[in-house]
């Protein structure tokens, strides 16, 4: 075994699985019969063969190692906390490359959206009769086996560097559909009348975490590739329970694009004989990659244009382009251990992001990037509890809180860094070169690196493993003198407590320098060093870091940042973005002031871009949350809200004209939910009217599909017991597939603590899918009259909360971060600390600790700003 890992035992590796299942029941208790043959290679003699089963009961166990009989296994153990089991044979098995496991096994169709399990729905037309149903839903059947879950539903070696293709067969009912990487082979009659044995074609080498099938009451829309393989269009599917097709159509226009697009731009053709999406009506995650066979989370690839909220376009083309580059990298080229996690998924989403612009130039994603995606990854990395990108994990069971946005977003951030140094088309030469190099194998880090040397003629290995390898990422402060500025790269925290154990790293940082005098940035130069001067700068303007492009932080002189907020017209969307988050995340750390990043946004009160506005809402959203139990402050920062973006909200109005583009239709949800809830008076009597249309007369005409959700927190922020009710009764009624959604983000706007305690009971019933359990969670978290009864909530309720979501560690994970990270009180953060420190934390450790490190730094934050900000705020006539 490797030192660093705990993996299973080398003498014997898998090749093939030969995967049956049968007599599956369609009710309590949910069970099936299943049977495995697993060719195997036994590399050195052994009277032991250790696999993974987790939740399986292993009935029997047979190998034939020789022409002779088969060998029983004499006793199967089990270690439930390694989730292993040990096969023992009353004599060894040779060394020999075509050895045979057998093993029949039972397992269950569990409800906690791992391994093999049931997702319950409504049906929206009349059903296959055979579907499973109790009172009030319905029942399909899929699989999610990343990263450790495979050992779930079949008895498997279930490690990412032990490929072996795959067969499989499922035993059904005749009037379903059953769904697996591959084509459909062939089906047969069932054992039973009324059902039938579906086979599928043997699947190509992969890991065990990209197997997959599902079967329910499905249907599909298709289309085809319009690039050909092997001599003929791809088929494409978009495959949903019955009644919902027509909503998978906007998820297809994009994916046949998408595989032929990549096909073009890894310069490897899409190696399966089809592609087909999913949607599963509870799932853990946004979507997954499994090989020809993506499942997605229904917001993620059902779309109706006549119902659905607009911004769900945007991540539908985007979670679509990120799965289906998976197919090549994650799919293809594998990394060798979860410790290499970000090369599927820093790359997955980069590439995602750079498909989407490719289809949609006129979203400008590559600014959302910045806004959404580095934001998000600076946040969290900006913390002591976060991690390198390559984080090293010794047990498989620790990887799932490593898919995080370190992972995702800082590590497409670093690849969106290096790619503009080496240029994207060397970048992606690099990208190909080391796919086909690797095709059906695993990989490193330092494989890509190798490509992508050779490919650019650059040592990329020296100047961007750091970035990697070490924890955190620095701010760059600038100091001025006349004619130059000198540059200083340290180490940036949010808690400002930098200590010199905490600043050893010297990053590579291209400063990608722009003056008035040279619109286009120097791509070339770069600090290797801790400080430096740069001489010969333009002082009527310069901006580092020209378009976000470099993963960092500046800091500048508050006088420059003025100037460079009077001179915001010569700047990008991104420069515009990055100069906020920065301005903010500075004002947090105690390098810079919240005054300061007050004065710099309120020159933007005639902005028109949505992304800048996404971002201004967002920092200040931040500054608002903090102060927000200092009454006096609060209010003055809800004026100052108010006015800042009362001109653009009444500009824009409501209606939504014919052919408006993507991104002002957003903006206009923005700023009416903004000022709504900084208490434009015109906006909440509006919004309350539509409401009141909307759920009391059925007019669903009164509330444009994308402004429900600011109209609806309005309501419910602004009304009381009959609002709350009707949207507790909407959420339970709708059948639009992003209503569920949006009522639950805007029910935990209760205003009072009597309300938010019967919100947080609902959320815990079986009423609320664990999947969204979160969401509404998340609602009430950033909601000052809500945000403390959750967590006494959750502190009394612990057993429940836990018995209900803590079957799933990336459920549980998530909840915790999103409910409990808003707080700005250090006696809260002890109160928490204290009541976590005696319980078992293992699958969200990681999470509390982030929960810790953020109320710390908010404290300070809010210590140490108070007065300064109070000062402003009344200087300015804000109270």
């Amino acid at each position: 075994m490797a030192s660093d890992r705990d993996t299973l035992p080398k003498s014997v590796r898998p090749s093939h699985y030969a995967i049956s299942l049968t007599n599956l029941t369609l009710g309590p208790p949910w069970s099936y019969q299943g049977s495995v043959r697993i060719d195997v290679d036994v590399k050195e003699s052994t009277k032991e063969v250790v696999l993974n089963a987790h939740q399986l009961e292993i009935e029997e166990a047979h190998a034939y190692a020789t022409k002779s009989d088969p060998i029983k296994a004499s006793r199967i153990d089990y270690d439930e906390k390694a989730q292993r089991a040990t096969l023992s044979f009353p004599q060894a098995l040779p060394t020999t490359s075509e050895a045979q496991l057998l093993l029949k096994f039972k397992g269950t169709m569990n409800n906690q959206m791992a391994g093999f399990y049931r997702s319950k729905y409504k049906p929206t037309v009349t059903p296959a009769k055979s579907v499973p149903h109790d009172d009030e839903y319905h029942y399909m059947f899929s699989t999610q086996f990343e990263s450790c879950s495979a050992r779930m539903a079949f008895p498997c070696f279930d490690e990412p560097n032990l490929k072996a293709s795959f067969d499989v067969e499922l035993e059904i009912p005749e009037d379903q559909v059953a769904l697996s990487n591959m084509p459909e082979k062939e089906t047969k009659k069932g054992s039973k009348d009324g059902l039938k044995m579906v086979s599928f074609d043997r699947s190509p080498v992969m890991s065990t975490y990209l197997l997959a099938w599902a079967f329910g009451d499905f249907e599909y829309v298709e289309d085809h590739t319009r690039r050909k393989y092997k001599g003929k269009n791809l088929p494409v599917r978009v495959y949903s329970t019955r009644g919902l097709k027509e909503q998978g159509r906007y998820a297809l226009e994009h994916a046949h694009k998408v595989i032929d697009l990549f096909s073009d731009v890894f310069r490897i053709e899409y190696p399966l004989p089809k592609s087909d999406l999913l949607a599963v009506h509870e799932f853990s995650h946004g979507a997954m990659e499994n090989w020809g066979l993506v499942t997605y989370r229904t917001t993620a690839v059902l779309y109706d244009e006549k119902t659905s909220d607009q911004r769900f376009k945007n991540r539908i083309a985007y979670v679509v382009a990120h799965e289906l580059a998976h197919q090549w990298f994650g799919n293809l080229v594998t990394m060798d251990w979860w410790s290499e996690l970000w090369l599927n998924e820093g790359f997955a989403t980069w590439v995602g992001w750079f498909a989407v612009d490719h289809l949609h130039p006129e979203w400008n994603v590559m600014a959302q990037f910045v806004t959404e995606g580095m934001q998000m990854a600076f946040d969290l990395d900006s913390l002591r509890s976060s991690h390198p990108i390559e984080v090293p994990v010794r047990d498989a069971l620790e990887v799932e809180q490593v898919f995080d946005h370190i992972s995702y977003l800082k590590g497409s951030s670093i690849i969106r860094m290096l790619s503009a140094h080496v240029t994207q088309e060397k970048f992606l030469l690099g990208v190909s070169n080391y796919l086909k190099a690797h095709a059906y194998g695993n990989a490193t880090t330092n494989d890509l690196w190798k490509a992508l040397s050779e490919a650019s003629g650059k040592d990329v290995k020296t100047f961007i493993d750091p970035w990697i390898r070490k924890i955190g990422f620095p701010v760059l402060t600038v100091a001025e003198e006349p004619g130059q500025i000198s540059v200083r790269q340290s180490r940036f925290l949010s808690t400002g407590d930098v200590k010199s154990e905490d600043d050893e790293t010297i990053w590579w940082l291209p400063l990608g320098l722009q003056t008035a005098s040279e619109a286009s940035a120097d791509t070339t130069k770069a600090l290797t060093v801790k400080e430096d001067t740069i001489r010969q700068v333009d002082e009527k303007f310069y901006k580092l870091n020209k378009d976000q492009t470099g993963f960092y932080r500046t800091n500048y002189p508050p006088a420059r940042l003025a100037k460079l907020g009077e001179a915001k017209d010569q700047l990008s969307i991104q420069d515009k973005i990055g100069l906020i988050g920065d301005a903010s995340a500075l004002a947090i750390s105690g390098d810079a002031t919240t005054t300061g990043l007050l004065s710099f946004i309120e020159n933007f009160q005639g902005e028109d871009n949505f992304l800048v506005w996404s971002q201004i809402t967002s920092s200040l959203g931040t500054v608002r949350s903090v102060f927000s139990d200092n009454e006096k402050i609060s209010k003055g920062l809800k004026n100052f809200t108010l006015k800042l973006v009362t001109s653009a909200t009444d500009k824009l109005g409501w209606d939504f004209p014919p052919n408006e583009d993507y991104l002002t239709s957003q903006l206009r949800a923005l700023l009416i939910g903004t000022a709504g809830m900084a208490g434009h008076e015109s906006i909440i009597s509006e919004s309350k009217r539509r409401y009141t249309l909307y759920t009391e007369e059925n007019d669903t005409s009164a509330i444009h599909p994308s402004l429900r959700g600011p109209v609806w927190r309005i309501a419910i922020a602004e009304g009381g017991q009959k609002e709350y009710d009707a949207m507790k009764h909407l959420f339970q009624t709708t059948s639009s597939i992003d209503g569920k959604e949006i009522a639950l983000q805007a029910m935990g706007r209760v205003p009072s603590p009597r309300l938010a305690i019967d919100y947080f009971t609902f959320l815990m019933s079986e009423a609320v899918p664990i999947q969204d359990v979160h969401s509404g969670a998340n609602s009430l978290a950033v909601n000052p009259k809500a945000r403390l009864i959750l967590w006494q909530m959750i502190e009394i309720r612990w057993d429940h909360v836990k018995k209900r979501i803590g079957g799933n560690s990336v459920v549980m994970d998530r909840f915790l971060r999103m409910s409990l990270s808003n707080f700005a009180d250090k006696g809260v953060g002890e109160d928490i600390e204290y009541f976590f420190g005696s319980k078992d934390n293992s699958g969200y450790d990681r999470g509390l600790g982030v929960v810790k490190d953020t109320i710390q730094g908010n404290a300070r934050y809010k210590e140490r700003d108070t007065a300064v900000v109070e000062e402003w705020l009344g200087a300015r006539g804000y109270l």
